[in-house]
């Protein structure tokens, strides 16, 4: 549609920003990018920056440039991988939340209206630098009336009014894109826009977080392995969420890590096996593992406890989609790539008619070649990255779900390797599938089912006798006139 006066004052600044960083280079050629060209030539200063700079560190700083909702917008679509090219997407990957704060004055009169009292009723102490700031909240450290550490997470003012003309404006410019690129319906760009205003909304309401977090720390209570902070729900509303404040040492502070001699490669694979218990174990992860969002607790160095933090983004998976996963990683170390093919078929990741001897020379093509290299260098996420991409080509629907995972197995992998760069990933993963297949067929496991289940089957139990009386004649009926069911079939 037409854009508003509003969104015509934000096209040209995003104009002259994407002239700034040439952005005109980067997609595809057509007429409409002109002006953006235009703008460049007229600027000198843009002349320099293909040589010096790849498209993908080109797009990252623009959007770092449009400020916070490109920055998050930028974040998801890194995730989108089987949209963008691999280049795009790592570079896309590396955006972080380093946002100016906002005044302390205004964190303070929001907390006031929020609690309707005096700062100095709500906490002991409150800490007036922030202690970290994103570009949806900013964290203050503060005290309880009764002594508990606590950290205060408090939403930007106005985020949400910024938030809704800068999606109606990524809304104009998915409609404008199909409307001027003819390959523009494979991005499907207003789906993506629609996923993205999803997620930032979501992770607007503090109360959802609270509550992200709570079911964790429920799930983690008795690890060794992990520690998720209590959340103290009495002071936490939609726009503020407190929480018990954890002291650690950032993950991606390799230097402290070693100065502290801590186990490494311990480190390193207990990240792998907390991922893979809150992914099998509860379908319930935590889809945002950035280096940012994760802290070590270093109090007994040989066995280096996580502590996470921020639960604005999490992701579950269904019963079916565990099985498909755990079955297709497992056929893939056991490198049986027909059974890989007819998991995708089977789990309708792919249509039902597809060749399953094409698909499996496809999958056999990407894989083969991986797995030539020693398994400490054979990149997990990479290999899956590959994989969506040959779904694609047989018409593989995007599983919003997977990519979610996809995307945080390949920080996970990142971090693990950071940490130790002779992780071995299967190693790792390997036995914990073993594991979970057995125990999920196990008849303990049956047994448990069943129990479960066993109120809705003795209320259906009186049912049983009609249910099967109408299937025998449904049955016999279809035998008798075999003839009149295919036709009926060929008037569908």
């Amino acid at each position: 549609g037409t854009l508003s006066l509003m969104s015509l004052f934000r096209a040209i600044k995003i104009a002259r920003i994407c002239a700034r960083y040439r952005l005109d280079t980067v997609f595809p050629h057509h007429k409409l990018l002109f002006t953006i060209k235009l703008l460049a030539y007229l600027n000198p200063g843009c002349w320099w920056v293909c040589q010096r700079l790849s498209r993908g560190e080109r797009l990252r700083l623009a959007l770092e440039t449009l400020g916070p909702i490109f920055i998050k917008f930028g974040q998801i679509l890194s995730t989108r991988r089987d949209l963008l090219p691999d280049d795009i997407a790592l570079e896309l990957a590396k955006l972080q939340d380093q946002v100016p704060p906002f005044p302390t004055d205004q964190v303070i009169d929001i907390l006031e209206a929020t609690y309707d009292k005096p700062l100095i009723e709500i906490f002991q102490s409150f800490v007036q630098q922030p202690l970290a700031s994103a570009s949806i909240a900013q964290v203050h450290c503060a005290v309880l009336p009764t002594g508990e550490d606590v950290v205060v997470k408090v939403v930007r003012p106005g985020i949400e009014k910024a938030i809704r003309k800068d999606v109606q404006f990524l809304y104009a410019v998915a409609k404008w894109t199909t409307r001027v690129w003819k390959d523009a319906y494979r991005l499907r760009p207003a789906e993506v826009v629609a996923e993205f205003e999803k997620t930032i909304f979501d992770e607007l309401d503090m109360i959802r977080e609270g509550a992200n977090a709570s079911e964790l720390r429920r799930n983690f209570i008795d690890s060794d392995l992990i520690y998720v902070p209590k959340v103290y729900f009495d002071y936490t509303h939609t726009n503020v969420l407190v929480l018990e404040r954890l002291y650690g040492t950032k993950i991606s502070d390799v230097e402290t890590l070693y100065a502290h001699n801590v186990d490494m490669e311990k480190l390193a694979r207990h990240g792998v096996e907390i991922f893979m218990t809150q992914v099998f174990r509860d379908s319930f992860f935590h889809a945002d593992m950035h280096p940012g969002n994760v802290l070590v607790d270093l109090h007994d160095a040989k066995n280096p406890k996580y502590c996470a933090v921020d639960f604005g983004i999490m992701g579950s998976l269904s019963d079916d989609d565990q099985r498909y996963l755990a079955e297709n990683f497992l056929a893939f170390f056991n490198r049986d790539y027909r059974r890989i093919a007819e998991l995708h078929v089977e789990s309708l990741w792919i249509p039902a008619d597809t060749n399953i001897q094409d698909f499996e020379a496809g999958i056999r093509t990407v894989c083969e070649p991986i797995f030539q290299k020693p398994m400490s260098e054979i990149s997990f996420g990479m290999l899956l990255l590959r994989l969506f991409q040959v779904a694609r080509r047989f018409d593989m629907q995007v599983q919003p779900q997977l990519l979610l995972l996809q995307k945080t197995l390949l920080n996970i992998e990142g971090l693990g390797r950071q940490l130790y760069p002779d992780l071995d990933l299967w190693d790792t993963v390997k036995p914990f599938l073993e594991n979970w297949m057995r125990e999920r067929y196990s008849l303990k496991n049956l047994f448990k089912k069943v129990k479960a289940n066993l109120p809705s089957i003795i209320e259906k139990f009186p049912d049983m006798p009609e249910l099967l009386y109408q299937m025998m004649s449904n049955l016999a009926k279809s035998t008798t006139h075999p003839q009149r069911n295919a036709n009926d079939a060929g008037n569908d």
